[in-house]
C-alpha cells in the first residue's frame, strides 16, 4: 500500500553505513576492534559513559581487557546525564585533548554515544567549542575515529550521523548530520540489554519508532526508510508486550534491538520531521524528561496532521496495530486515536499535561520549535508544511489524550 505514496521520478539517496556488529556476544569483538585500532596507529582513546550502566552492563570488563591486551591507554568521562549539554560536551574534549586521545569511544545509549561523536569532533578541530558546532558557526568536516558501543535498543546513534545535545542557557536542543561522526566501529549487542528498566524498555522502543514513522513519511522519504520503518515498526509490535511480560526474553531483546537499527538506518535516509522537531523543545526546557516519551506523548497528533499526506503509507506501518485502516485521508482522527491506545496498551499512559506543560507553554514551545537551530531543517521536509498554526496545534492537542 505505501508503494503506492512513492514518487519514482523522485532521485534519493540510499545510506547503508556503518557497518554493525550485531548479535548475542557482539561486545567480544571489542579484541578485534582493538586490534584493528592499535594497527592503525591509535594507542590513546577517551572513552565516554554515564556513571553507572556501561560497568552494570557488563560491557567494561570486556572493553577494559581488550583495550589493555593491545597496549591502547584510555581515561573515562562517566558524567554524561541524559539530553547531555554543550558543557559536558567541552569538558570531555579537555580531558581528551590533555590525554593525547586519538581516538573517542562512546558506551550507553543516545546521551553517551551523541556526546562521544560530538567530542571526536572537537579534538580534530582546534580552538572549536561545543557550541560553536551546535550553533552552526563551525561545519566539521573531520572527526577523530569513534568507536559507538551500544547499551539501548531505540536511538539508533551507532548506526548513523546524527547527534544531539542541549544549549542550557537558551533551552536549545539542536541536531548535527555529518559524515565524519559515522562510527568507525559499532556493538549491538542485546546481552548488554537485558537489565534495562521497565521504563527505559519502553521509552526507547518508542523512540525508534518515532524514527520510523519520520523516515518514512518525510519529503525525502526512499523506498528503503520506508521498508525498514515497516519491519521496524511491526518488531516493535510484536515484542514490546513480550518484554513487558518478560523482560529477560532473550528473543524479544534481540529483535527490538534489531528493530531500533532498522530505525536508525532509516531516518539515516529519509530523516526526521514533525515529532522530533517538537520534541527537542520539550526536553530542551526539562531536561529530566525521557526523550522516548516527549516523542510518544506527542506522535498521536503527529498522526493526525501528516495523516492526509501520507494515508496509504501511515496505513501500510500500522497494519500490524491497527488493521483496519484503508489508507483514506478520512481516517486522520481514527489513526491518531488508535495510535493512542496502542501507546497506552504498551504502558505510555501519560500526556503533556501529566509532565507538568500547560497551556500557558504552548507559545514558548513554539518559539522554540522555530528559534532552534537545526529544527527548521527538519520542519521544512515534513510531508504537511511545517506551520506555526499547525506546531501550536500538535503541541495543544497533546496535552491531554485524544481517549477520554
Amino acid at each position: 500500500m505505501w508503494k503506492n505514496d512513492t514518487n519514482i521520478n523522485q532521485v534519493v539517496e540510499l545510506r547503508l553505513k556503518p557497518n554493525v556488529y550485531f548479535g548475542f556476544g557482539a561486545i567480544n569483538k571489542m579484541e578485534d576492534i582493538a586490534k584493528d585500532m592499535k594497527s592503525k596507529g591509535i594507542s590513546k582513546i577517551i572513552v565516554v559513559s554515564g556513571r553507572n550502566a556501561y560497568k552494570s552492563s557488563g560491557a567494561w570488563a570486556v572493553i577494559e581487557k581488550a583495550l589493555k591486551n593491545n597496549g591502547i591507554e584510555y581515561i573515562n568521562y562517566a558524567e554524561v546525564t541524559p539530553n547531555p549539554t554543550a558543557d559536558a560536551v567541552d569538558e570531555a574534549a579537555k580531558l581528551g585533548k590533555d590525554f593525547g586521545a586519538q581516538a573517542v569511544m562512546g558506551i550507553g545509549g543516545g546521551s553517551p554515544i551523541d556526546t562521544a561523536k560530538s567530542v571526536a569532533i572537537l579534538l580534530a578541530n582546534e580552538g572549536v567549542s561545543a557550541r560553536d558546532v551546535y550553533e552552526f558557526k563551525f561545519i566539521p568536516e573531520k572527526a577523530l575515529p569513534i568507536v559507538a558501543i551500544n547499551l539501548t535498543h531505540g536511538t539508533g546513534t551507532e548506526t548513523n550521523r546524527f547527534a544531539v545535545v542541549t544549549i542550557p542557557e537558551t533551552h536549545y536542543k539542536p541536531a548535527i548530520a555529518y559524515d565524519c561522526i559515522y562510527p568507525s566501529y559499532s556493538v549491538d549487542d542485546p546481552a548488554l540489554m537485558m537489565n534495562l528498566s521497565p521504563e527505559q524498555t519502553i521509552y526507547v522502543s518508542i523512540d525508534a519508532v518515532n524514527h520510523s514513522v519520520e523516515a518514512a513519511t518525510s519529503k525525502v522519504a526512499s523506498p528503503l526508510s520506508v521498508t525498514m520503518a515497516k519491519e521496524c515498526i511491526e518488531l516493535v509490535a510484536k515484542y514490546l508486550p513480550v518484554i513487558n511480560k518478560d523482560p529477560q526474553n532473550k528473543e524479544a531483546r534481540y529483535f527490538l534491538l534489531y528493530a531500533s537499527i532498522l530505525g536508525g538506518v532509516s531516518f539515516d535516509n529519509g530523516l526526521l520531521h514533525f515529532t522530533h522537531a517538537l520534541e527537542h523543545p520539550l526536553s530542551g526546557v526539562k531536561p529530566k524528561l525521557s526523550h522516548g516519551l516527549g516523542l510518544a506523548m506527542i506522535l498521536p497528533a503527529v498522526i493526525k496532521y501528516i495523516y492526509p499526506a501520507k494515508a496509504k503509507t501511515l496505513a501500510s506501518l500500522f497494519n500490524f496495530v491497527i488493521p483496519d485502516l484503508k489508507g483514506t485521508p478520512d481516517e486522520a482522527e481514527y489513526a491518531a486515536k488508535k495510535v493512542e491506545e496502542w501507546l497506552y496498551s504498551v504502558g505510555i499512559t501519560k500526556k503533556l499535561k501529566d509532565e507538568d506543560f500547560t497551556e500557558e507553554d504552548i507559545d514558548k514551545l513554539v518559539d522554540l520549535t522555530f528559534e532552534t537551530p537545526s529544527l527548521s531543517g527538519l520542519l521544512a521536509i515534513a510531508p504537511v508544511d511545517g506551520t506555526k498554526e499547525v506546531v501550536k496545534a500538535i503541541f495543544t492537542e497533546s496535552l491531554t489524550p485524544y481517549n477520554k
